[in-house]
């Protein structure tokens, strides 16, 4: 099931094993309370701004399309934007059986086919890690939204020895050149290594990288204990959490200890348009 876009090389198509884990894995309730997860942190942020109207959202990366309709669902504009176009009709179909309006497109998350300062929220979830252009991705991320708009971001996390991108022990501490190794087994002989995804993991990230390089493009970044819900936790879970938001060490640390990375940023309209090239 292949389909090679000859512009930009990309391969649109997916192994019919990844297609099916996917699809499937999508509707798991371990999937679905990780998009809702992710649903409900933004907008519980957006609340903290006071952020209640109707919103134009570009979920890059949208896979089957379940973050996609979680806000399609509550009446805000949507588009969904993903590299693989077998994993988009699943999406459109999923979405069509709703009477859902969702703009699905394929295409590239280095260039997004929307205008400058076109979004109010940028939603990436696990895509950076796929993307040897990160960098690009972000550049894209920063130019589509519009002053003040919010991006989401969840990827992999290298200071954490847990993850889930490769089926081996302790992947986010190899050294480069031997998951350079593993990534080049992923795409010939070993694809089940990597959930048989066409595109497997080539980058590992940690918060303050991914801060930093936000940053240079004008944005301001939260990340997972910033933006934690504590409402619905337990006395002793708000106790420690305040100690981490209080201690540079405990935070780092908690990094340490948190499989995966979450990060919130707030696009700050007077030092962007000074980093960027719109």
């Amino acid at each position: 099931m292949k389909n090679i876009d000859e512009n930009n090389g990309f391969d649109h198509g997916t192994h019919q094993e990844f297609l099916d884990y996917y699809s499937e894995k999508s509707l798991t309730e371990s999937s679905m309370q990780r998009m809702r997860g992710i649903f409900d942190c933004i907008n519980r942020n957006l609340r903290k701004r006071n952020i209640s109207k109707k919103l134009i959202v570009a979920d890059i990366g949208c896979g089957v399309g379940v973050l996609s309709s979680m806000w399609a669902r509550e009446g805000h504009t949507v588009h969904g934007l993903d590299v693989n176009e077998s994993l988009l009709e699943v999406a459109r179909q999923r979405a069509a059986s709703e009477n859902l309006k969702i703009d699905f497109r394929l295409g590239s998350a280095t260039n997004l086919p929307w205008h400058d300062r076109s979004m109010d929220i940028c939603i990436a979830p696990e895509l950076l890690e796929h993307v040897a252009d990160w960098q690009g991705c972000l550049r894209e991320f920063a130019r589509i939204l519009k002053p003040n708009g919010v991006i989401f971001i969840s990827t992999t996390n290298k200071l954490c020895p847990r993850q889930e991108e490769f089926t081996l022990p302790f992947y986010s501490w190899y050294p480069r050149r031997m998951k350079h190794h593993y990534e080049n087994l992923a795409r010939t002989t070993r694809p089940e290594i990597a959930g048989y995804a066409t595109y497997p993991a080539v980058n590992w990230f940690s918060y303050y990288e991914l801060r930093d390089e936000l940053s240079r493009l004008g944005m301001e970044s939260f990340d997972r204990f910033d933006i934690m819900g504590l409402d619905d936790k337990p006395f002793y879970q708000v106790i420690v959490i305040s100690m981490v938001l209080r201690s540079r060490i405990l935070r780092w640390l908690g990094h340490v200890a948190t499989p995966g990375l979450i990060l919130l940023a707030i696009k700050n309209p007077t030092e962007y348009s000074r980093n960027t090239r719109l």
